[in-house]
């Protein structure tokens, strides 16, 4: 159910002027979306064209740096956009961001009812100046360079499972029946797995990641991870998450354990989503964020913080859980411009020590 906001909570804003942090309220008026990092595009004037606010959920708003935008507080009776689609008016035009894998976002232009009354000449509303994007340059971060997909012989690398999914899962739980996690995770996928649905492929990747960052029992949760890793991106951002997550634990694993052709493999499988964009622009704008994306990865900080100032080891837990992820993530990818390699193997260390202890 969605909540029309409250007018007084709203203030207006310049687009130029938002910043991280910045709940904006969307164009349907009855969602926001709080916004993780602002990056200005100038025209070839040097003046600021454009804002691309990353959201903290994923994805990217294009916004006219000259549009006036409405901003609100945390927890003001707006319900949270989701990460996956989200549209923004910018004058005749409006431009749908859908979100694709790593946090890049797909651009594609829709006309606004302006603009048709415009075309009507009807009621038109003033024309706005058209925003001119100039083009990346040519020498775009290294994420611009996608690798192409794994071979018929390196997929081979990763073996073939030993009987059904379900058997798999069987199996694994099993080799640790005192675990009440991975007894609670197992009893669900026991009922049957279904490659299609979101909840099912999430307790596949929680499953793998409790069997090897509690456990430590890699080879199980290596199987496990490998049901979910073989699956291709079908479009669906919500079901790639866990995928992805499953691939960024194998590559550590195999990494761990000195199988480094397989770990590349899982990481050419990561990366594959990429590769799909065909017109050159939107390619150039997805490398750009993404790469924005992995200079400036939300580790949760300020939630672990505030956890431990409360003394919740439970909820501190959980965040360091999510940081695990997301330190894997970057790992798989191979590391970033502001964090390398050596640096992400030590905090990851650093991560399943904690959450082992």
């Amino acid at each position: 159910m969605t909540h029309r906001p409250a007018a007084q909570h709203y203030s207006e804003l310049k687009a130029g002027s938002l910043q991280t942090g910045h709940l904006l309220l969307l164009p349907d008026g009855e969602r926001s979306a709080e916004i993780q990092s602002v990056l200005v595009e100038e025209d070839d004037f040097g003046t600021p064209a454009v804002v691309l606010a990353t959201l903290t959920g994923g994805g990217i708003l294009r916004i006219a740096a000259g549009s006036t935008v409405l901003v609100a507080g945390p927890g003001e009776g707006v319900e949270a956009a989701s990460p996956d689609t989200a549209v923004v008016s910018g004058g005749p035009e409006q431009t749908a961001v859908s979100e694709e894998s790593d946090g890049a976002a797909s651009l594609q232009l829709v006309e606004s009812p302006a603009a048709g009354a415009e075309s009507a000449g009807e009621g038109a509303a003033p024309a706005t100046p058209a925003v001119v994007v100039p083009p990346l340059p040519a020498t775009t971060p290294a994420a611009a360079a996608v690798p192409a997909g794994p071979s018929e012989e390196e997929l081979a690398l990763i073996p073939a499972p030993s009987g059904t999914p379900e058997s798999v899962v069987e199996a694994a739980a099993a080799a640790h029946p005192d675990a009440l996690g991975v007894m609670l995770l197992s009893d669900r996928l026991a009922k049957g797995i279904n490659t299609k649905s979101g909840s099912c492929l999430k307790d596949l990747n929680d499953l793998a990641h409790e069997l090897f960052v509690v456990l430590k029992d890699a080879e199980n949760a290596l199987a496990v991870a490998d049901l979910l890793n073989v699956l291709p991106f079908d479009g669906n951002p919500g079901r790639w998450t866990s995928v992805e997550a499953a691939l960024s634990l194998s590559s550590y694993i195999c990494r761990q354990t000195g199988q480094e052709d397989r770990a590349d493999v899982y990481e050419k499988l990561l990366r594959a989503p990429e590769a799909m964009e065909t017109d050159p622009f939107k390619a150039r704008m997805n490398a750009k964020v993404r790469q924005r994306s992995l200079n400036e990865p939300n580790l949760y900080d300020k939630e672990i913080f505030r956890a431990i100032d409360n003394s919740n080891p439970d909820a501190e837990r959980e965040w360091r859980l999510l940081r695990l992820e997301a330190l894997m993530f970057l790992r798989a990818h191979g590391g970033s411009e502001t964090i390398g390699l050596k640096e992400l193997d030590r905090r990851i260390g650093n991560e399943l020590e904690s959450v082992r202890a």
